[in-house]
């Protein structure tokens, strides 16, 4: 793990390649929970809501343009960003400082495109009592120039260079389809499209 005092090197990733590889493929865990209220502000949570309109309640998704929507508005294939537990640990020891790479659900799973293509649903705890499930997007990950300045050039060339592109170092977008609670230390299940 890498102090949060300085930056983790390319050959320091490198390295950790059989770690990242060695996440759970079918049954993993929700590791964290993150909120942004707003531009910069970050709220670890106990417990968020996963909402079809909204996503996660309270988040400032529905408000954050985008330059990939048709109108400039939010994304609708980006109302989630999801990111591996241990690629972000590998760059921060504190979940305050996991927390700044913006993304909203931390999960310890492969988010490869092997394990996870387009249209896999991941559920989020037990639906039938409170959880929730959402769907993988095509809508490619990749983070932005905060990414840079909070983890460093060497985290954000590795997360989308050849190691990291394929495995979704960065992460991957997603859109809620069951609304539900989530916590971080629930079970995520996945379903793959035609499964």
């Amino acid at each position: 793990m890498v102090d949060s005092l300085r930056f983790a090197s390319t050959e320091e990733l490198m390295a950790a390649l059989p770690t990242l590889d060695s996440a759970p493929r079918d049954v993993g865990t929700l590791e964290l929970v993150v909120c942004r209220p707003a531009a910069g502000e970050r709220e670890i949570l106990a417990e968020g809501a996963l909402d079809v309109a909204v996503g996660l309640v309270g988040d400032n998704w529905q408000h954050r343009p985008s330059s990939r929507s048709a109108d400039g508005g939010a994304h609708p294939d980006m109302q989630l960003n999801v990111m591996s537990w241990r690629m972000v640990s590998l760059l921060a020891d504190s979940d305050e400082r996991r927390a700044l790479a913006g993304d909203q659900l931390y999960v310890d799973l492969d988010l490869s495109h092997d394990n996870l293509p387009a249209r896999s649903r991941l559920v989020i705890g037990d639906p039938e009592t409170r959880g929730a499930v959402i769907e993988v997007t095509e809508e490619p990950h990749t983070g932005c120039s905060q990414f840079i300045e909070r983890f460093g050039v060497d985290a954000q060339r590795f997360a989308n260079g050849r190691e990291g592109r394929p495995r979704r170092l960065r992460g991957l977008n997603a859109v809620v389809v069951t609304p539900g609670l989530v916590r971080p230390g629930d079970v995520v299940r996945v379903l793959r499209p035609g499964g």
